[in-house]
C-alpha cells in the first residue's frame, strides 16, 4: 500500500511539472517554421491556464465517452473553411515504460479516424493573456463567431514522448520509433526554455508535415 501511494504521489507531481512547463509554452510549437504544407495557425490547446473542462480534446467518431487527452496539444488549423481540418502535435509524459506502450497504442497508426473537439468556450476566450481577440478569429476557417463546439477530422498526427532518464536511454538504445513519433528525456521537457533550447526546437521542427520532403515546389498550390 505505502509502495502504491508513493507512486501515484511520484506521478502526481510528475503530471503536475510536465503541465506546468507546457503551459509556459508559445501559441506555435517552439521550432515549428511555416511552410505551405501547413500555412494555416497552430494553437496550443492544452495544458490551458482556465478550466481543463474547456481544453479541446481527441475521440474516435460516434464515442461519446473514453476522450483522448494528451499532456500537451497543439493544433494546426486548415487556412480554408471549404476544406477543414487540424494537423495536431501531441506531447505526452511517461512515467514508466508501460505507461508509454500504452500511450503509444493510442496513437498507432490505423484504419481509424480520430476527431479534435474545441469546446465553444475555448474558442471564444482569447489566446494571449491581455489580449481581446478570441481564438476562432485567428483561426481562418472559421468565419463567424461559433455557437457550439467544432468537431474536425484529424489530418495529421505526430507525438512527442519524454521518459525518465534511464528509460530514455533504453528505449533509444534498443526500439525504433515509429514515423510520427518523437523522443526526448523528461528533464529537457521540464526544465529547458523552448524558446532557446536548439535540441528541442530541431526535434519538433522535424515534426513538420514539409520536413518528409527534400523541399517544397516554389508553386505549390497548397
Amino acid at each position: 500500500m505505502t509502495l502504491h501511494i508513493s507512486y501515484v504521489n511520484d506521478k502526481l507531481r510528475l503530471d503536475n511539472e510536465v503541465r506546468r512547463s507546457l503551459a509556459a509554452w508559445p501559441q506555435c510549437p517552439p521550432g515549428m517554421q511555416p511552410s505551405a504544407k501547413q500555412p494555416g495557425t497552430w494553437l496550443r490547446a492544452r495544458p490551458e491556464n482556465g478550466r481543463p473542462a474547456t481544453q479541446p480534446w481527441l475521440k474516435i467518431p460516434g464515442a461519446t465517452r473514453l476522450r483522448t487527452l494528451p499532456d500537451g496539444l497543439y493544433l494546426h488549423f486548415s487556412p480554408r473553411a471549404d476544406e477543414p481540418y487540424v494537423d495536431i502535435l501531441c506531447i505526452e509524459a511517461c512515467g514508466t515504460v508501460q505507461n508509454l506502450m500504452d500511450k503509444r497504442s493510442r496513437f498507432a497508426p490505423s484504419v481509424t479516424s480520430l476527431l479534435a473537439v474545441c469546446p465553444v468556450d475555448w474558442l471564444c476566450a482569447p489566446a494571449q493573456d491581455g489580449s481581446t481577440i478570441p481564438r476562432w478569429r485567428v483561426i481562418g476557417m472559421l468565419k463567424r463567431e461559433p455557437r457550439e463546439a467544432l468537431v474536425v477530422p484529424v489530418r495529421d498526427a505526430r507525438v512527442l514522448f519524454a521518459l525518465r532518464p534511464k528509460d530514455y536511454a533504453g528505449f533509444a538504445q534498443s526500439q525504433t520509433a515509429q514515423p510520427h513519433e518523437f523522443y526526448c528525456p523528461m528533464d529537457t521537457l521540464i526544465d529547458a526554455d523552448p524558446q532557446t533550447h536548439q535540441g528541442l526546437r530541431g526535434l519538433i521542427s522535424r515534426a513538420s508535415m514539409a520536413a518528409n520532403f527534400m523541399e517544397l515546389p516554389s508553386n505549390d498550390r497548397r
